[in-house]
């Protein structure tokens, strides 16, 4: 995976997921809008079979780039507990 930044403003960002696809791109969408700061996030994959995903986040306030950095971190915390919770089993 690869991650190429195309626009950064404060408040908007812009980017470019090479290598993936709807899976992540649709995980990151709704973690995103667990933060009340962003008021739009969406993504666009061209062609499924191309496996390039167009990113766009818009923000209140808050750096759309830390509102991306706060999400990553709040998935890789659900999936740790996650993976806790399935190996008691």
């Amino acid at each position: 995976m690869e991650v190429q930044i195309l626009e950064e403003e404060n408040t908007k960002l812009k980017f470019k997921i090479i290598g993936e696809t709807y899976t992540l791109c649709a995980l990151l969408k709704k973690e995103l809008f667990n933060d009340k700061s962003v008021e739009f996030a969406g993504f666009n994959v061209e062609h499924p079979l191309i496996k390039e995903a167009l990113f766009t986040v818009s923000t209140t306030k808050k750096n759309a780039k830390k509102a991306v950095n706060d999400a990553i971190a709040r998935i890789k915390e659900n999936l740790s507990d996650f993976e806790s919770e399935v190996k008691k089993i």
